[in-house]
């Protein structure tokens, strides 16, 4: 019996792609049937129709220049705060993975770092550190550190017990374990803490934005509490919009570099790809 014919590279797309599509279609047209039927003419500007979000983001050349150079700040920020994340957290996770009594002592902080709102936490941060660069980049490591610390503990905690039993027979240990069975194996684990870091850094950098409104950088935390204080609705959106884009960017280039180091060898991406 012959194997079914492969889908085209059209209909994977189409299969891919249909469903969201389909569904951002359903929401802007929510979205028309409120600003345009559900608002009053004195309401109106609450939440104004798509075409004028877009109008005012994209064509209009004086607030796209300012929505770009706010991608640009809010972008280095967390391009900085999650790279020092992940070096970080892998690190602490690591060493709790190698030696017990640091996962015993050090994880409980983690923990507590995690289950306290960021917004509690800013304003310290503010009063230790001013309105600066540095201030904002805390933020993000504090808010993405986590998941990349659970994530990759959790992958290097669930290495086949086979492959240790064999990496012991050979009397292979240490270092030497760690990079050639504990840290390639985790990789699935690893990335999947690094998507979702890659979403929280940006929820980060806004909210140090939002609330550090100090020096030049003007990040797109800033425009969105600027346009929400002088009721520019048309540039918020189009600001909170720009913001969100950015995340899933992020997201699915981390989503990429996962399945481009592990497809070929890995298990999970075997099946699942």
């Amino acid at each position: 019996m012959s194997a079914p014919p492969e889908p085209s590279s059209v209909r994977r797309l189409l299969g891919l792609a249909g469903p969201p599509f389909a569904v951002a279609m359903g929401v802007i047209g929510i979205w028309y049937f409120v600003s345009e039927v559900a608002l009053s003419d004195g309401q109106s500007f609450l939440l104004p129709p798509p075409h004028a979000v877009f109008q005012s983001g994209v064509l209009d050349g004086q607030h796209l220049t300012e929505l770009l150079e706010g991608l640009r700040a809010t972008l280095i920020v967390t391009l900085v705060g999650l790279t020092i994340s992940i070096i970080l957290g892998m690190s602490v996770a690591i060493l709790m993975y190698q030696f017990g009594w640091f996962e015993s002592t050090f994880f409980p902080y983690a923990i507590v770092i995690q289950a306290t709102p960021i917004i509690a936490i800013v304003p310290l941060i503010g009063v230790w550190m001013g309105f600066s660069f540095n201030a904002r980049v805390l933020v993000v490591i504090i808010i993405s550190i986590f998941p990349i610390i659970t994530n990759t503990l959790f992958g290097l905690k669930s290495i086949d017990r086979n492959f240790i039993n064999l990496f012991e027979l050979h009397s292979v240990k240490g270092p030497t374990r760690l990079t050639k069975l504990s840290l390639p194996a985790a990789l699935p684990s690893i990335f999947t803490g690094f998507r979702i870091s890659a979403g929280l850094a940006v929820v980060g950098a806004i909210v140090g934005e939002f609330f550090f409104k100090g020096g030049e950088e003007k990040g797109l935390g800033r425009l969105i509490s600027r346009y929400q204080l002088q009721l520019q609705t048309e540039q918020l959106i189009a600001a909170i919009v720009i913001a969100s884009m950015l995340g899933v960017a992020l997201f699915l280039i981390v989503g990429f570099a996962s399945d481009r180091l592990t497809r070929s060898w890995h298990t999970s991406r075997r099946e699942t790809g």
